[in-house]
């Protein structure tokens, strides 16, 4: 049990089916569950908050900081927290723990889907028959699994399944990842990564060495007819510049889970691109992800509040 009782958890905006673990929880340590509705209200109870948790919908800037005086612990549902500001965390003298790890399979098998559909042209073929055409030349640009070259950027947890996934079908794959030296598949450099796939496939986290590392002249560069799936991090694509690759036929696909801003501007210029498949954030789920991700979020609320070091503890 908590040396204290009768603070306050606060959970950022969600979108979970319920809030039942914590709330259990939050009872058993006699807290208080505070749920906010939006951006405006979580940042409201951020000064009476001893527990903060963070979902993708909420930001913890720099500013945010220094109200949190009595804060104990952040804990960020899932793996990204390109959305808190670790730094500013850190001179406030507030852990930042995040769960990874919960949904690696979904998020790979999301990234498998999307990339086999788009190198077999399914939304052309889909928008040929809603448009009243027929097949025209689709297709016909398009390797066999046998002959198809994926480039898989970032060898983390989900890298690698996405790997075995296109193996285990025939393709070939390579990748590429900084701190991966050796590996299950030929490891090589960025660029040739970038210019000679098929298929590229991001699984890297979002910094500033990272930010829109698919850019309009990394586009241009890539193989012609290639296509680009993102189901990492939002901003690891210059989104901009791949919606008028797309348009040009230069690209000749994308799959993105993952957006700069989210939810979508309805002016996105990838709302009306051509041969698209675009999801709201959702690789990660499934009938036992959400569930993995709450118990593994509510897991180290209980460590901080039963003083024991905290795990997947996130530094500058």
């Amino acid at each position: 049990m908590s040396r204290d009782s009768g603070g306050k958890i606060l959970v950022a905006p969600h979108h979970f089916p319920d809030l039942d673990r914590e709330r259990s929880l939050a009872d058993e340590f006699g807290y208080e569950l505070v749920v906010a509705a939006d951006a405006d209200s979580f940042r409201a109870g951020l000064p009476e908050a001893e527990i903060v948790m963070v979902t993708p919908y909420a930001r913890l800037t720099a500013e945010d900081f220094p109200l949190m005086r009595q804060c104990r612990a952040v804990i960020r549902y899932g793996i990204g927290y390109d959305n808190i500001d670790v730094g500013a965390a850190a001179r406030a003298g507030i852990p930042v723990s995040i769960v990874p790890g919960t949904a690696s399979e979904e998020v790979a098998s999301h990234a498998f889907a999307m990339g086999l559909a788009l190198t077999r042209r399914l939304p052309a073929g889909d928008t040929a028959i809603r448009d009243f055409g027929w097949g025209g030349i689709i297709g016909y640009d398009t390797p066999p699994l046998s002959a198809l070259e994926v480039g898989v950027v970032g060898m983390g947890r989900i890298g690698q399944h996405v790997a075995r996934m296109y193996s285990a079908v025939g393709a070939s794959v390579r990748a590429y990842d900084p701190f991966v030296t050796e590996s299950f598949v030929e490891m090589a450099g960025l660029d040739d990564v970038l210019e000679n796939s098929d298929v590229v496939s991001l699984h890297l986290p979002l910094s500033d060495a990272t930010w829109n590392l698919v850019s309009d002249e990394v586009l241009q560069r890539m193989r012609e007819g290639a296509v680009v799936v993102n189901v990492s991090r939002g901003g690891l694509v210059d989104e901009v510049a791949l919606a008028a690759a797309l348009r040009s036929g230069r690209i000749a696909g994308a799959g993105i889970d993952t957006f700069a801003q989210e939810p979508l501007d309805p002016e996105h210029p990838l709302r009306s691109a051509p041969n698209t498949i675009l999801t709201p954030h959702i690789a990660w789920r499934s009938n036992r992800s959400t569930g993995a991700l709450q118990d593994g979020a509510v897991e180290r609320v209980r460590l901080a509040l039963t003083d024991q070091p905290l795990i997947d503890l996130v530094t500058e």
